[in-house]
């Protein structure tokens, strides 16, 4: 008995080379990364008031106190030990080494920022005053990287590919328009600089390895354009809460 093999689907699109799909990434970024946004331009020309730089350092560890949970999501679509071993090491980047006690960790540091502007650890900590706005953008993205396939979820964090040059272009800023800042609360900004790009890497990799279909690579854009709506969607909360509240004296 022969088995009749169905016809391919010639009509399908060619995957995109590996550098069309990176360009296409960086055409995104360029529109929609959040370096443009507003509020993150004001807090790089210098313009923020200290309540305006503590509402941002609140509402960001938000999303910061996040990031291991969805990488701890991620890890666990991973198909082979050798990868999860790589995608680990990002939640012990954030939470602290296993072997530790967090201090080491990107947590730890930014509640360090968040006393070196003048917010109390504890009121941190326990999220009282987070907006709204803010909760439900990164409820969504935990929540897409919940739900989403391996391939998805890791392309959504390709918009560490930029952030090494936001972190450097804060880190001058900073160090430049608010004095105030105790300077060993950049070091989570510092840090990151080498973390960034090094997950960055390896994070194309696995895109690249992956997404052989230009629906896949379809996929991929899509997820990077939803993470960088995430990010954008952050920022207007935080930019409406300044504006709502008017401009807030420095103290």
């Amino acid at each position: 008995m022969s088995m009749v093999m169905p016809a391919q689907d010639v009509s399908a699109p060619l995957p995109w080379p590996d550098s069309v799909l990176d360009e296409r990434l960086h055409t995104l970024a360029e529109r929609r990364y959040h370096h443009r946004h507003p509020f993150n331009l004001r807090m790089h020309e210098g313009a923020l008031t200290r309540a305006e730089l503590r509402l941002w350092v609140l509402n960001r560890f938000h999303y910061q106190r996040n990031i291991p949970i969805k990488d701890a999501l991620i890890l666990a679509k991973l198909p082979s030990r050798e990868l999860r071993r790589v995608w680990i090491r990002r939640i012990h980047d954030h939470d602290g080494a296993p072997d530790g006690d967090g201090s080491d960790g990107g947590i730890e540091r930014w509640l360090r920022l968040g006393e070196a502007v003048g917010l109390d650890r504890d009121a941190l900590l326990s999220g009282e005053g987070v907006l709204p706005g803010v909760r439900l953008a990164v409820d969504g993205y935990v929540g897409f990287c919940r739900t989403s396939s391996a391939l998805e979820a890791v392309a959504s964090s390709l918009t560490e590919l930029y952030a090494p040059e936001l972190m450097a272009t804060r880190i001058a800023a900073w160090e430049r328009h608010y004095p105030w800042v105790d300077p060993e609360g950049l070091r989570y900004f510092q840090v990151r600089v080498g973390q960034g790009r090094r997950d960055s890497e390896e994070a194309l990799a696995l895109v690249h390895a992956w997404a052989r279909t230009r629906e896949d690579q379809e996929r991929v854009l899509a997820a990077f354009t939803f993470k960088c709506e995430v990010l954008w969607a952050l920022l207007d909360a935080v930019e409406k809460a300044c504006e709502l509240s008017g401009a807030a004296p420095d103290d």
